[in-house]
């Protein structure tokens, strides 16, 4: 039985502690008030993961230590490198492996599907912010002090996913109503299910071989945002989907009261063109399946009701 520390319970660091205790795992989950699901195996802690010398203690015979906190959109810049700091620090200090749920921004705008050697370029305040927490982690992995990986996914689907989907497009579905998202709505988009992204963690976490390396979630085939939009609404008994696109000015007028719309801003690259990942590496390594996305969808819109 080993013990694994995880912090943050959002989506994915809840199904990442439910995956993993389920198996008889001892899992102790960080959160700053101490939330989480609550299951046999899992113990909460309430504490400030950016305080290195809490971690250390938290995270003492720990054989793993899983990043899936999620500061806030807007302050990314100012919240994820002492964070990712102290994490880099935790695992130097207990000699557990640091895994870290990653994404895809640090890209940049590509021409291609992304694959784990896709070079980092990214051209957005918040993929610089991705990218530099990447290249400090594997700085330390790469002088002996630490041994570590990313797991990067795109889009999610699932239980308390957040996305452009997820908030702008899908509640207003099963309402009924026109949706609006600053998007291409036929620009291929590949979109990723919460538990795969856990079952990939775990599976990283386990395999030394994996180390030193980022891997995309093995995910299913790209959909576009209104093929996504049309199987969401079929699947819900929904009336078929009225989609608009939002224009720029609009966003940007958001972006006066919402710090999410404001941010969401200098990422529209993603969903105004093809973003598309290759997740094969990852399944010819672990064996890991994506989920498929009808089933993503299904669980999506439950929880939303």
């Amino acid at each position: 039985m080993s013990l694994h520390v995880i912090v943050g319970a959002g989506p994915v660091g809840s199904a990442t502690a439910r995956a993993l205790a389920a198996r008889g795992d001892q899992v102790r989950l960080v959160t700053r008030r101490g939330g989480g699901p609550e299951q046999e195996g899992i113990t909460r802690v309430a504490a400030d993961a950016n305080d290195a010398d809490a971690l250390i203690r938290h995270a003492a015979g720990a054989t793993a230590l899983y990043c899936c906190a999620g500061p806030a959109y807007h302050r990314w810049p100012a919240e994820w490198p002492p964070l990712m700091a102290a994490l880099i620090r935790a695992a130097e200090a207990t000699g557990a492996v640091l895994v870290t749920t990653g994404n895809l921004y640090g890209y940049g705008a590509v021409d291609a599907p992304m694959t784990e050697r896709t070079p980092l370029r990214p051209n957005s305040v918040k993929g610089e912010v991705r990218a530099r927490l990447w290249t400090d982690a594997l700085a330390a992995h790469d002088a002996g002090r630490i041994r570590t990986a990313e797991v990067r996914g795109s889009d999610y689907l699932g239980a308390g996913a957040v996305s452009p989907f997820s908030v702008m497009v899908l509640p207003r579905i099963l309402a009924g109503r026109r949706a609006s998202a600053p998007a291409d709505f036929d620009a291929p988009h590949s979109w990723t299910y919460v538990g795969d992204v856990a079952r990939t963690l775990v599976a990283v976490a386990a395999d030394e071989t994996a180390w030193g390396r980022p891997w995309h979630v093995p995910t299913a085939p790209p959909l576009s945002l209104r093929a996504l939009a049309v199987r969401a609404a079929e699947l819900a008994g929904a009336p078929a989907p009225r989609l608009t696109r939002m224009p720029a000015f609009a966003l940007r007028l958001a972006g006066l009261v919402t710090p999410a719309a404001r941010e969401l801003a200098e990422v529209q690259y993603q969903l105004r063109r093809p973003f598309v990942l290759d997740s094969s590496a990852a399944t010819a390594a672990f064996g890991i399946e994506p989920t498929p996305t009808d089933d993503a969808l299904r669980e999506t819109i439950a929880a939303l009701r």
